[in-house]
């Protein structure tokens, strides 16, 4: 559902930048261009927010992705009266039909981030997916909607202790976020920070290939090179239902379809350990 807001013309005049807001899809709706760049509400604390501006101004841009270059304004802000700005990359959003390309642009990415430290704001963070993070990791409990609980019993009882991998910055929702464009290198957008191993990045997007994709089979074992892999997908299906749960509040309901969507991922999973 897209956004009737749009940045004042102080805001644009700080960043200098003219032109009409169009509203663009994606990105929850909240993201408009003009001039050629993208304005869209700014996320987390002001802190949040220079802190990302000042990676993705470092980041490089020719080691197997790119990302939106972060547009300051003439003082030097990051954000002005809520509002960040960063240029406009085209692409086609994936995963289907670039389901390796999306594997490949995050394992790039996330060999850049690899020296990152660990930023202190992911403690403080508490909106769905934190939570269905720290849960789907053993780090703590909740209950979850009547209608996933079954699905939810399945996982956790499947979940085992992970030695593989030391922790690190990852982006924990590329399945929808690397935009693919003819001979260019793929844009990654919209960063979700997370402090996990790689693998865990690359299992959220095999399991949202199982849960709401025709998930190419030969995809389910794209990190079975390391032991934990089975693992790793155990805890990205908890992650995304606790998220549902999350977002559907303690009186909540599922939508239509999910449960059944879980317990069917689940079951798949299961037969993946079964060949161990």
């Amino acid at each position: 559902m897209r956004s009737n807001a749009v940045p004042a013309p102080a805001v644009l005049d700080a960043f200098g930048v003219k032109g009409s807001a169009v509203p663009l899809a994606g990105g929850q709706g909240r993201s408009v261009l003009v001039g050629g760049f993208v304005f869209k509400p700014a996320e987390g604390t002001d802190e949040e927010v220079e802190w990302a501006t000042s990676l993705f101004e470092k980041l490089a841009s020719d080691s197997g992705f790119r990302v939106p270059l972060p547009l300051r304004a003439a003082d030097g802000r990051s954000v002005v009266d809520g509002w960040t700005a960063s240029e406009f990359l085209t692409g086609q959003p994936g995963p289907e039909g670039h389901w390796t390309g999306v594997l490949s642009a995050g394992r790039a990415l996330h060999n850049a981030l690899r020296d990152v430290p660990r930023p202190e704001f992911l403690d403080r963070h508490v909106h769905p997916w934190a939570v269905a993070d720290r849960v789907a990791w053993g780090e703590q409990d909740i209950d979850v909607i009547d209608d996933l609980a079954a699905p939810f019993s399945t996982l956790q009882e499947l979940r085992r202790p992970v030695t593989q991998d030391a922790a690190q910055l990852i982006h924990g929702d590329l399945t929808g976020n690397v935009l693919f464009a003819p001979d260019q290198v793929p844009v990654v957008i919209d960063f979700s920070p997370y402090w996990r191993p790689p693998g865990f990045a690359e299992a959220i997007v095999v399991a949202d290939g199982l849960l709401w994709f025709d998930l190419p089979t030969d995809l389910l074992a794209a990190g079975s090179d390391h032991l934990d892999w089975p693992q790793m997908l155990v805890r990205a299906l908890i992650f995304r239902l606790v998220a549902h749960s999350e977002s559907a509040g303690p009186l909540g309901r599922a939508h239509s379809g999910e449960p059944a969507r879980y317990a069917r991922a689940a079951e798949v999973v299961v037969r993946q350990l079964a060949t161990l």
